[in-house]
């Protein structure tokens, strides 16, 4: 019998977790990624909910247990830099204590390649360039000039989905613009942090530290609001972001000058992407490139791995029209309700007025030492089916 080929474009979380179970179900797989490797490093995430049981089914629960950050206290400073509140991070982001995960995303993306890899084709250094859906298949162009034909195509390169504006347009009709902007890059650990986060905040802006251990590098983290996304500054940030906390106190003036030497700062505007579908013909999108919740949520992570689950659940024993049609029908609710969590997240992280900033000092001044044991019930909205590959 014929296996039905697919192509997954992007090997980042929810193409290598789609390829784990498509490639359970039957099909041949082939997963390109635009990157020369696997992206080591990076800034650490969540996995919640309905999301861990998709990772224990996969069988990497105990793997990244072990990969566990554990960080253990979050305080928030004023504008002058004396301290507010030093709390657990799960009394402000939902997540369980001794249940939910906060891994290094390279953590999780090395167990989930390890997952696939010897089942799975995997194209580095390569792209798609051009898509031609005919009634048997699609025709794909990649970047090095190959071409080749597959039976369904893909799309999970992230908020930026080159396969989304091939099929349905340009991103801008899609975003949906959060309001604030954000740099990351590493930076040299010399406060003295262990497994913790601490957060500087002046109305409209925030300037954190991230310490995912005792190591020599810490995250750090510039945010500010801004009414429209400058799109202008986007290649090169470092003066939009110095002009916005020129005046800022604290260790902001440090923050500033690593960024100018930092060889990894990512900039980019906070969004979602919000879709009325996921599909189109014998081409389909996943994770971000489908519905990003912004990292105000907390649920990015989440959303790419359940998402990648159902998918291929909802192809098993379908065509793939039928497939795709079962995968946004069980699937959008879970999708609408994390997305909806992003009030929440910009309202205590990053108030943008000082009306708002004092009100939210003053909340987390009364939040209780002790942390959550209950999280948030849209993280475990979703059961998921039994699907036997």
């Amino acid at each position: 019998m014929t296996r039905i080929n697919v192509l997954v474009s992007g090997a980042s979380i929810a193409g290598p977790a789609l390829a784990f179970w498509l490639n359970r179900s039957g099909y041949a797989v082939t997963v390109v990624e635009k990157a020369g490797a696997l992206r080591a490093g990076g800034y650490p995430i969540d996995v919640r909910g309905t999301a861990l049981e998709v990772v224990r089914r996969m069988g990497l629960l105990p793997r990244l247990r072990d990969a566990h950050i554990d960080l253990r206290r979050l305080t928030f400073l004023d504008g002058d830099g004396d301290e507010v509140a030093s709390i657990h991070p799960h009394n402000v982001t939902g997540g369980v204590t001794g249940r939910d995960l906060e891994v290094r995303r390279g953590d999780l993306t090395d167990a989930l390649y390890a997952a696939v890899r010897d089942d799975v084709e995997f194209l580095f250094d390569e792209s798609i360039d051009t898509l031609d859906q005919s009634g048997h298949g699609v025709d794909v162009i990649f970047s090095g000039g190959g071409e080749r034909t597959f039976d369904l195509v893909v799309g999970a390169e992230g908020m930026h989905s080159r396969t989304r504006e091939m099929l349905f347009g340009p991103e801008e009709q899609f975003h949906r613009y959060l309001g604030y902007c954000f740099a990351v890059f590493t930076m040299p650990n010399t406060f003295g942090l262990s497994h913790e986060t601490v957060m500087w905040n002046s109305p409209g802006r925030a300037a954190a530290l991230y310490a995912v251990g005792d190591g020599a590098d810490v995250h750090a983290f510039l945010n500010f609001a801004r009414p429209e996304p400058p799109f202008d500054a986007f290649p090169h940030p470092e003066a939009l972001i110095a002009e916005v906390f020129a005046d800022a106190g604290w260790e902001v003036p440090g923050m500033l000058a690593a960024m100018r030497e930092a060889d990894d700062v990512f900039f980019d505007a906070v969004g979602q992407i919000r879709m009325p579908r996921w599909s189109g013909g014998r081409v389909a999108l996943v994770g971000d490139a489908a519905y990003a919740p912004s990292f105000l949520t907390g649920q990015g992570t989440s959303l790419a791995l359940a998402g990648a689950y159902m998918l291929a659940a909802s192809l098993a024993g379908r065509d793939h029209a039928a497939g795709f049609a079962a995968y946004e029908h069980t699937t959008r609710e879970f999708v609408t309700l994390n997305q909806g969590l992003v009030g929440e997240g910009g309202a205590t992280l990053f108030p943008t007025t000082a009306e708002a900033l004092e009100q939210r000092n003053d909340r987390l001044r009364k939040l209780s030492a002790i942390p959550s044991t209950e999280g948030r019930p849209a993280h475990s909205a979703l059961t998921l089916p039994e699907f036997t590959p």
